[in-house]
């Protein structure tokens, strides 16, 4: 008797929670939720119209912007380069290997009398812009201080592929004392360093001019529109016929001024054609497997997405 009694009061319980759940998920004793509508058709006139010029405004506003920083840079009233089409732009063009032997030519017989580049050594040379019998008498020409000895003095010798190329000055000291207070930078990476790269480069290089009107430029200085400030205290280094080639180029300004760019992006980029030409193969490789992964994607989940699921519940 008191077990059927204790079913009976399991059963009532039973009952009653079951009817408490159908009453709390009855919809209509849900209380109702209003919905906001937020798209732009349910908006007044007023409010589409401010939102529209809001919208005109900031579009415009970032274009301008985008203009401006383009062409002059008004903050410090300096002439922004010109965009110049280099051969080596393309996401597929690789260096004029000719025209970095021609700027070799132009650093050594020009720049380097005041700019270093200390992080590039002879061996880099070597397969680039000239031969490995080439690179060593280049090398050789110089004297590198080496030792010491089994004396325990400090000697002179040729160069050779593993010397980095040599210093125009001892120190930054004599480097500002020999320039009236400029230190030349290094040139390993200056186009790197540099806003613009090879534009601002080779539109320094080109763009020494007489001074305008009402603008005065200290002794020693030399006007110039893309440099900050435009005054730069180095002379203009290259001109017509500055030196002459070894293949017989015409050495023009514009010329001169392209190769040592030439020159000193790859400098500044020695994987240059190898990066481009990794990311050639890597694009013919994604051309042939993305295809074949899309396929294989398709093929394994083709059974999971196709399959009906159904809920029975129980009766």
């Amino acid at each position: 008797a008191a077990e059927a009694a204790s079913c009976r009061k399991m059963a009532a319980l039973r009952l009653a929670v079951s009817g408490a759940g159908r009453t709390f998920l009855n919809p209509s004793n849900v209380a109702g939720v209003s919905q906001v509508n937020m798209s732009f058709s349910a908006l007044s006139r007023g409010k589409k119209a401010a939102l529209s010029t809001l919208g005109l405004l900031t579009a415009g506003g970032a274009g301008l912007a985008l203009m401006l920083h383009q062409s002059v840079k008004a903050s410090e009233l300096e002439l922004h380069p010109p965009s110049y089409p280099w051969s080596h732009s393309g996401m597929l063009s690789s260096l004029d290997h000719a025209s970095v032997r021609r700027g070799y030519q132009v650093y050594k017989q020009v720049c380097s009398a005041c700019h270093s580049m200390e992080y590039l050594a002879f061996r880099n040379l070597v397969g680039v812009s000239h031969t490995e019998a080439e690179v060593k008498t280049l090398a050789e020409e110089i004297e590198v201080v080496d030792g010491p000895d089994e004396s325990g003095e400090m000697f002179t010798r040729p160069g050779k592929l593993s010397d980095y190329f040599p210093k125009p000055y001892p120190n930054p000291e004599a480097a500002r004392a020999a320039n009236n207070g400029a230190l030349p930078p290094d040139l390993s990476y200056i186009v790197n360093a540099r806003h613009g790269g090879e534009d601002y480069v080779f539109s320094l290089l080109t763009g020494y001019s007489e001074p305008p009107a009402g603008v005065s430029v200290r002794e020693g200085l030399y006007y110039n529109p893309y440099f900050p400030g435009q005054a730069i205290g180095m002379a203009p280094p290259i001109y017509n016929e500055v030196l002459e080639y070894e293949d017989g180029t015409p050495a023009t300004m514009s010329q001169v001024a392209k190769d040592v760019c030439t020159f000193l992006r790859w400098a500044a980029e020695p994987e240059h054609d190898q990066r481009k030409r990794m990311g050639l193969k890597l694009l013919m490789g994604a051309a042939i497997l993305i295809p074949l992964v899309y396929y294989m994607k398709r093929h394994k989940w083709s059974v999971l997405k196709s399959r009906k699921i159904a809920y029975r519940p129980p009766k």
